[in-house]
């Protein structure tokens, strides 16, 4: 049987969910099919955080303010509170080496507009007062936020259904091929046929996987986090907390964080926010494990050792459940967002590594205005999917 559409979303994530929902919003008729149930994949396997702190001055960061704005007009929008909060972040920093990097690091988010500072043990421990003694510095910004991946997902697919969208389920598709009006027939596995002059490849980490079946070049792999959930416990601290360590690796390839090599190997570094659900995600892993998205005891003994070294508190406190996503990452560490030159109607929206949750409104709106042809926004060349196609 065929079923005709304006628009094949391949990706039943929140990236393709977003896109399904503005397309629809649009007036296209759009049908998203996914190879799994509902959250399956990266984004039921994932942190909460719209975080600014994390990004350089650039393109990220100001897509970062759009979608802040977006989620926020999607509460209204989605008639859902979305679990959004804004506890603020800080980014926990041990040693005089680090806090000159991240000074200047601030300085150039500052100069961009976001709204951080440095500040002293005092002012962080007055924030966190069960902070380790060995951190002698923060950044603090109040702008980092989060919601909750699920209740936005949900909200992506009740809105978009009721503008027409139709969301298939554990059917994943098997094959591509262009017709001769021009359409895309989208064969998936149990032999159903899907037709539409638009196809998007929201596949997250699969993407590659369904470009290479139109020929087109999608360098992404997989890089797997591996998260802890913490019992109900009362708030600790007013903000949510990352170390330094991550953010100092990417900034100064040159410079050598303290991490054994097992932690080394594993990508280490903490990251800790406070769920909708009284709850602590702590984090996590980078790993490059192929498409193995287990989580592991020597992971979890990772966490929980690091985090220890930050917050002692937490000693006593249980851990509830263990879980693990494979984030779509790629060479230069930014999205892949748009047409594929020579493949007329063919677009990805992937390879958000762990920004997948802060941009996802901003990635969907910007999808559907290029599939509706709307004036080229030049800001989004350097993340055309055509900057790999000839490596």
């Amino acid at each position: 049987m065929t079923y005709a559409a304006d628009v094949l979303v391949i990706g039943g994530g929140i990236i393709g969910l977003s896109c399904g929902f503005y397309l629809s919003k649009r007036g296209k008729r759009v049908f998203v099919l996914d190879s799994g149930g509902f959250a399956d994949g990266a984004s039921g396997a994932c942190d909460d955080m719209i975080l600014f702190q994390s990004k350089k001055p650039g393109i990220n960061l100001a897509l970062t303010f759009e979608s802040l704005e977006l989620y926020k007009s999607l509460l209204t929008e989605l008639d859902d509170d979305l679990g959004f909060a804004n506890m603020g972040g800080m980014v926990l920093i041990e040693n005089q080496q680090e806090l000159e990097i991240m000074e200047e690091f601030v300085a150039q988010q500052r100069s961009y507009g976001l709204d951080v500072e440095v500040i002293d043990k005092r002012a962080m421990l007055k924030k966190q007062p069960f902070l380790s003694d060995h951190i002698i510095a923060s950044t603090y910004s109040k702008m980092d936020s989060q919601v909750d991946p699920f209740s936005v997902m949900r909200g992506f697919e009740r809105k978009g259904g009721s503008y027409g969208m139709k969301v298939f389920r554990r059917n994943g598709v098997v094959g591509i091929d262009r017709i001769g009006t021009g359409d895309y027939q989208v064969v998936t596995e149990d032999g159903s046929i899907y037709q539409a002059p638009i196809v998007v490849n929201a596949a997250g980490t699969w993407a590659g996987q369904i470009g290479e079946m139109v020929g087109a070049t999608i360098p992404i792999k997989p890089k797997r986090g591996q998260i802890i959930v913490t019992e109900r416990i009362p708030q600790i601290g007013d903000t949510n907390l990352w170390s330094a360590k991550y953010l100092v690796t990417k900034l100064r390839s040159d410079v050598v964080v303290d991490l054994n090599e097992d932690e080394r190997s594993m990508g280490l570094s903490m990251a800790i926010t406070r769920s909708s659900g009284d709850t602590y995600l702590i984090g996590s892993t980078r790993e490059f494990v192929g498409f193995d998205k287990n989580t592991t005891i020597a992971g979890i003994r990772a966490i929980i050792k690091q985090t220890l070294t930050y917050l002692p508190k937490l000693r006593d406190v249980n851990f509830i459940r263990a879980m693990a996503g494979l984030r779509p990452s790629t060479p230069d560490g930014r999205m892949l967002l748009g047409e594929h030159a020579g493949i007329e109607g063919f677009f990805t929206a992937a390879g958000h590594e762990g920004d997948g949750i802060a941009l996802a409104p901003i990635t969907g709106k910007l999808l559907a205005s290029m599939v509706c042809r709307d004036p080229v926004d030049h800001r989004l060349d350097e993340l055309s999917p055509n900057r790999f196609a000839n490596p």
